[in-house]
């Protein structure tokens, strides 16, 4: 049970491809979010149950009768929330698997009766590969995720990325605004990509921050943009990201859909930990002033803080520098 949200999901589907490599004959039931199926929705030999929070209490109702007279051997409950922890108890299995302690919230612990083996300072990717563990699931030999797409959103992802030659990559708009970076500096940097005469397209989905970010940006560049803010399905936008030669985004679901897909990820951080949220095969790619900017509000360094902590506050994304994106961006176009 993984509901929400798109960069959650993009790592549980790390840990399900395991199962499904490791276990072939594994039947798997995936209750998940109306929003965040449409990115797997073809995987193969799994049976989604689509669960709309937006309904409240009928969305329970519909998962109860989706799995009456049912039994799990079992549960893997990989989402702390109190609406899942609630909704996970129409569920029937033999066992209800949990995070630790230190990383149960919201009453979680209540529902387990299985916790999978504490970890310090873990990413939530591998927090979720210790469900496969809790199971016994053998390692793979490499980490692999398998998002299937149509052929048709294939086509269409090689036919821009015909047209457009070589490109990158900027989503901008995460899901909160004061984890954005400045408008004006993206645009400086995609002027200095494209100066070097590499293409920069604009990615995002189709909600008012996202639609306002990209405008945003396009106002201040000297370049034109390709902009396909709001005009893809999920399948497409993992397309133009899988054929991208680099992703530029803050914590947002497309720089984890480019993880999946193998583009490198220079990932923008100052609120969450990057060891913890950040693009998992890139974190050595990452700007980050999370670090100084925990250790001034909580008057500690992170390794002293509970994982996960935190920092606040509306501008701290503008302690990020230009020059300091265009130092891991330089590799690329040179």
């Amino acid at each position: 049970m993984r509901l929400s949200a798109i960069g959650d999901v993009c790592h549980a589907v790390a840990m399900v491809t395991r199962i499904q490599t490791q276990w072939r004959d594994a039947e798997i039931t995936w209750v998940i979010g109306k929003v965040e199926y449409q990115l797997v929705k073809l995987m193969p030999n799994i049976r989604f149950i689509i669960f709309d929070k937006s309904q409240g209490k009928a969305a329970v109702e519909s998962l109860k009768a989706a799995v009456a007279n049912e039994t799990f051997d079992a549960l893997l409950m990989m989402q702390v929330a109190l609406r899942a922890n609630m909704a996970s108890r129409v569920i029937n299995a033999k066992q209800r698997i949990g995070f630790d302690w230190a990383r149960s919230k919201e009453l979680h612990w209540l529902f387990a009766n299985k916790r999978i083996a504490a970890t310090k300072h873990a990413h939530v990717l591998k927090g979720f590969m210790d469900f496969a563990d809790a199971l016994g699931v053998p390692e793979s030999d490499s980490l692999t995720w398998n998002i299937p797409v149509s052929p048709e959103d294939e086509a269409w992802g090689a036919e821009q990325a015909n047209v457009l030659g070589k490109y990158v990559v900027i989503s901008p708009a995460a899901s909160k605004a004061e984890r954005n970076w400045l408008p004006q500096r993206y645009a400086s940097i995609a002027d200095y990509i494209q100066q070097a005469g590499v293409s920069v397209i604009l990615c995002g989905g189709p909600g008012k921050l996202d639609r306002q970010t990209a405008d945003e940006i396009k106002a201040n560049v000297k370049y034109p943009l390709k902009d396909f803010t709001g005009q893809t399905s999920l399948h497409q936008l993992l397309m133009l990201l899988k054929h991208a030669h680099l992703v530029i985004a803050p914590d947002t679901g497309p720089a984890h859909m480019a993880t999946t897909v193998g583009t490198p990820v220079i990932g923008l951080y100052a609120h969450s930990n990057p060891r913890r949220t950040g693009p998992y095969l890139d974190l050595d790619k990452v700007v980050s002033v999370y670090d100084e900017c925990i250790e001034a509000q909580k008057g500690k360094s992170w390794e002293n803080l509970p994982w996960g902590a935190r920092a606040k506050g509306s501008a701290l994304m503008e302690k990020i520098s230009v020059e300091m994106v265009k130092k891991k961006v330089e590799p690329f176009i040179r």
